[in-house]
C-alpha cells in the first residue's frame, strides 16, 4: 500500500478535528463531551471486542515485550539524563536534585499515544488481525510508566503522592479496564449474545474516528510554549530515538517476526499522549515542555511515520 494512502486519512481526520474547533465550530465543551463519549464508550467498546477475539497464543511474547520496553526504559533513562545535566545544569554541588523534575522529562520521551494514533497506524498499514500484540503492549504501557515516574519523583517528594491512589486509578482506567473484560472473555470462553456483540460493534465503529478527530480538536488547547527547545528535545527522543531502539532491538537483538516488530515499531513512533501532560500538571513539573511536546510530536509523527514505513514495508 501507498504510504501516502496510508497517512492521508489519518492526517485529513486530526486536521479536521483541529479545523472545526480552530474555527469555533466546536468549543471546549462540545470536545469535552466528545471525549468523553470516545474514552468511555466507544474506545472501551472497541477494545473489548477486540480482545475477547484475538488469538492470545500469537500476541503473547515474552521477546515481543523486552524489544519494546527496553527501549522505552533506555529512553525514559535518558530523558533523566538530559534534564538533569543539560537542560538543568546543576549551578553547584549544593543543589537538590528535581526528581519529579527529571522524571516527568524522561516521561515526555518514552510515553507514547498507541491508543489515539498507534492504533490507527497498525490497522491502516498491517491490517486489524496485527493489533493483538499491540493490546498486549498497550495493557502495561501507562502503569509502567507512570508508576516509574512517580516512584522516582516520590524519591525527593513523597508526601504528595498515594500509591492507594495511584494504582485505583489505574486499574479503573478506561483503557486497561476494558482490555482487562475482554482477556477474562477470551480466557474464559464466554461467548456474548449474539445481539450484544452487534450493538457493542456498532458503538465500538466510530472509536478510532473519534479518537483521531478528539485528538486534532485538543491540539487547539495545547500551545507550543516559549521553551520550545526542551519539547523539540523530548520531541526527537519519542519520535526518533525510541522506535530506532525498538527497531534495532526487535530485528537484531531478539530477532521477532517481521510483522510483529512492525506493529512495536510503530506503537513506539506514536506522539507523546496528552495523559503525560496531565501527569507532569499533577506534579506541577515541566508543564509548558509537555504542552508543547504534545503538539510537536503529534505534527513531527507524520514525518517520522513516513520514514518508518518507508523502512518497514
Amino acid at each position: 500500500m501507498h504510504i501516502f494512502s496510508i497517512i492521508f486519512p489519518l492526517i485529513f481526520i486530526v486536521a479536521l478535528g483541529y479545523s472545526c474547533c480552530k474555527l469555533k465550530f466546536f468549543n471546549e465543551q462540545h470536545i469535552a463531551g466528545l471525549s468523553k463519549f470516545t474514552f468511555y464508550v466507544s474506545l472501551p467498546a472497541f477494545l473489548v471486542l477486540n480482545m475477547s477475539q484475538i488469538n492470545l497464543q500469537q500476541s503473547i511474547s515474552l521477546f515481543a515485550f523486552m524489544s519494546f520496553y527496553i527501549p522505552v526504559l533506555c529512553v525514559f533513562g535518558l530523558g533523566i539524563l538530559i534534564d538533569r545535566f543539560y537542560l538543568n545544569k546543576p549551578c553547584s554541588n549544593n543543589k537538590a536534585i528535581n526528581y519529579q523534575q527529571h522524571s516527568v522529562f524522561g516521561l515526555a520521551g518514552s510515553y507514547s499515544n498507541m491508543v489515539l494514533v498507534g492504533i490507527p497506524i497498525v490497522i491502516a498499514s498491517l491490517g486489524k488481525e496485527m493489533i493483538a500484540i499491540a493490546f498486549m503492549i498497550i495493557t502495561f504501557h501507562s502503569t509502567l510508566l507512570f508508576a516509574l515516574t512517580f516512584l522516582i519523583g516520590a524519591k525527593g517528594n513523597a508526601e504528595n503522592f498515594s500509591w492507594y491512589n495511584f494504582g485505583k486509578s489505574m486499574l479503573l482506567n478506561p483503557i486497561v479496564l476494558s482490555i482487562g473484560c475482554g482477556l477474562i472473555i477470551n480466557v474464559s470462553g464466554l461467548t456474548l449474545y449474539d445481539n450484544l456483540v452487534s450493538s457493542i460493534d456498532l458503538l465500538a465503529k466510530p472509536a478510532i474516528v473519534c479518537a483521531l478527530f478528539v485528538l486534532g480538536a485538543n491540539l487547539v488547547f495545547y500551545k507550543i510554549a516559549a521553551n520550545w527547545q526542551p519539547a523539540l528535545m523530548s520531541s526527537l527522543l519519542k519520535i526518533i530515538i525510541l522506535p530506532a531502539g525498538v527497531f534495532v532491538a526487535a530485528t537484531y537483538v531478539f530477532e521477532l517476526d517481521e510483522q510483529i516488530r512492525n506493529v512495536l515499531v510503530l506503537l513506539s513512533a506514536s506522539p507523546v499522549g496528552v495523559n503525560a501532560y496531565l501527569i507532569a500538571c499533577q506534579l506541577k513539573q515541566h508543564q509548558a515542555t509537555l504542552a508543547g511536546t504534545v503538539v510537536l510530536s503529534t505534527i513531527l509523527c507524520m514525518l517520522s511515520f513516513s520514514f518508518w514505513l518507508a523502512i518497514l514495508l
